[in-house]
């Protein structure tokens, strides 16, 4: 799935919310500007990303086991291994994945996010999910929907302002989604860090990235009309379905999966 991608020209001059990402789980595929972003925030930021990161794998790895084979990742970033593809097709072999991003960096790297196993698939568009009609329209190319399908949406939707309706957005993906699909989710919280509410906005905010912290109860409609899996929305070191458990550590992110009815 490797041929025709094309080259991308990335923007050096203003800093992109998956480079700033990036830097924080220890890459080196950020510039200057990601790095004066990154550098401003506390240093519980990187603990923070390393968390929600580990949060995506056991939830990926628990739709793998509960017999999801189509995952539509919004949102993907700089590849980080293991990718959502190595840990699911590791479990289900035939598993066929959409990658999904904004940032032309991304698309650079997508190659990496094309390895799949032989009997699977994996594909990658650069899209932006505040048009999520163009993502679906790509995304049923490649995977079946009227199959259960896995949306991620990790660590995205706090670079979604209200004006540009979070929620709607949201509930678009959902509804083309088939009974038995899942939406997991992560958002960035000040609910545990609240001392850090001045430090991290202001480090967006110079950086030009726009940036809507949410509290539990701002992020818990997401989540309308699902079915919550246990042990609902709480914050990432809490959300396991196997032990051992991991570490209990204050968390920046809220997380959740949650079922299509």
């Amino acid at each position: 799935m490797t041929a025709g991608i094309p080259r991308a020209q990335v923007d050096t001059s203003k800093a992109h919310p998956a480079r700033v990402y990036d830097w924080l789980l220890g890459g080196k595929d950020n510039y200057e500007v990601d790095r004066r972003v990154a550098e401003k925030l506390p240093p519980e930021a990187q603990g923070n990303a390393a968390r929600n990161r580990a949060f995506m794998h056991r939830a990926s790895a628990w739709l793998a086991r509960s017999g999801v084979e189509q995952f539509l990742d919004i949102g993907t970033g700089i590849p980080t291994e293991p990718n959502l593809h190595q840990i699911v097709q590791d479990i289900t072999p035939t598993a066929r994945i959409v990658y999904t991003d904004n940032d032309p960096i991304v698309l650079r790297h997508a190659e990496a996010l094309l390895i799949s196993s032989p009997q699977g698939g994996t594909d990658y568009v650069q899209a932006d999910v505040r048009r999520p009609e163009e993502i679906l329209e790509h995304a049923r190319t490649f995977l079946d929907f009227t199959r259960p399908i896995a949306l991620s949406l990790i660590a995205l939707m706090h670079f979604i302002t209200d004006d540009q309706d979070p929620y709607g957005i949201t509930r678009t993906l959902v509804d083309a989604l088939p009974s038995g699909s899942y939406l997991t989710l992560s958002h960035v919280t000040f609910d545990e860090h609240p001392q850090f509410t001045q430090t991290v906005t202001s480090a967006y905010k110079e950086g030009a990235i726009p940036l809507r912290m949410r509290t539990r109860a701002e992020i818990l409609p997401f989540f309308d009309g699902l079915d919550l899996v246990d042990p609902g929305l709480v914050t990432a070191t809490h959300w396991y379905q196997e032990e051992p458990a991991p570490k209990q550590e204050l968390s920046g992110f809220y997380v959740g999966v949650a079922r299509v009815r």
